[in-house]
């Protein structure tokens, strides 16, 4: 690795700097999220990550950062690097675990605070423009769009499609969307926008390389081959939906198929030292299914 600096978008460091910063998580909220004028916030602390189900029969899932504000409302941020569509479930999964999780049998649904979902995308999933990067969505009505019911914000942003001249008036979300899209292992001088603010400027101290022990270094690199293996396996098409009129047996064929490279993915991250945690995000996988391997 030739640069001064790691990629901010790889799980370790995008944990680093966002999970154990309550500064600089805020800061990409509020720059990010779409809060009205005086709906900024001021305070956050972190949640844990994983999202236990009450119900042990289901699902548990793990999300990179989880927060609250002073107020009540929560927030989760992901950073994905490969498009598919079990993504976007597991996003609305997780939302709706932290709506249930705040409260207990006998409260009342009053205290629910909302829940925001801020989905940094390092890929192109949606059918829109060449241009249109950030989608928004909300529970509208479906006749009168601006009548919305509070309580789930979902905010997608397509991270290749960013260009700086896209978003006026609104400084720290093209400087933080700079950061994540610039700065990778082979930056060797940062831009001085980065360096001049004092957010990005304490987010890229923490990229550095030398602040990195050699364990890290090499999960780091381990993290970017199963993000290219991954990739590889969208692009054959084993993620693929199903094709609408194709008879029901080669469907279940290709579903055992797809079966079989998520097995076989996640023996050889396995194999390499990879967390539990991380393979169960990469292929989907339960830690039960992941264990017995």
């Amino acid at each position: 690795m030739k640069g001064k600096y790691l990629d901010p978008k790889a799980d370790l460091t995008f944990k680093k700097v966002f999970g154990e910063h309550p500064d600089l998580v805020m800061s990409l909220l509020n720059a990010l999220l779409p809060l009205d004028e005086g709906q900024q916030i001021e305070y956050v602390e972190y949640l844990p990550a994983e999202l236990v189900p009450e119900n042990p029969g289901k699902k548990n899932s793990i999300v990179d950062v989880r927060c609250r504000e002073k107020g009540g409302r929560h927030f989760i941020v992901e950073m994905q690097m490969n498009w598919n569509h079990q993504f976007e479930q597991r996003v609305i999964l997780n939302a709706s675990k932290a709506v249930v999780k705040q409260l207990d049998v006998n409260e009342d649904y009053k205290l629910l605070q909302p829940v925001y979902s801020l989905n940094l995308i390092n890929d192109v999933g949606f059918n829109a423009g060449p241009d249109e990067f950030y989608h928004d969505y909300a529970i509208v009505n479906v006749a009168h769009t601006d009548r919305i019911i509070e309580g789930l914000r979902f905010v997608f942003v397509e991270l290749p499609k960013f260009k700086p001249q896209t978003i006026k008036e609104k400084k720290m979300a093209v400087l933080w969307l700079r950061f994540l899209t610039e700065i990778n292992k082979g930056t060797s001088e940062a831009p001085k926008e980065l360096l001049e603010n004092p957010e990005t400027s304490k987010a890229l101290g923490i990229l550095e390389k030398s602040a990195y022990s050699e364990s890290e270094l090499y999960a780091y690199d381990r993290y970017w081959d199963y993000v290219n293996y991954e990739r590889g396996i969208v692009e054959g098409g084993y993620h693929k939906g199903h094709v609408e009129g194709r008879e029901e047996g080669r469907k279940e064929g290709r579903e055992e198929g797809r079966t079989e490279e998520r097995y076989a993915s996640a023996r050889k991250m396995k194999a390499d030292g990879m967390t539990a945690e991380l393979i169960a995000k990469y292929t989907g996988l339960t830690a039960e299914e992941i264990a017995a391997l």
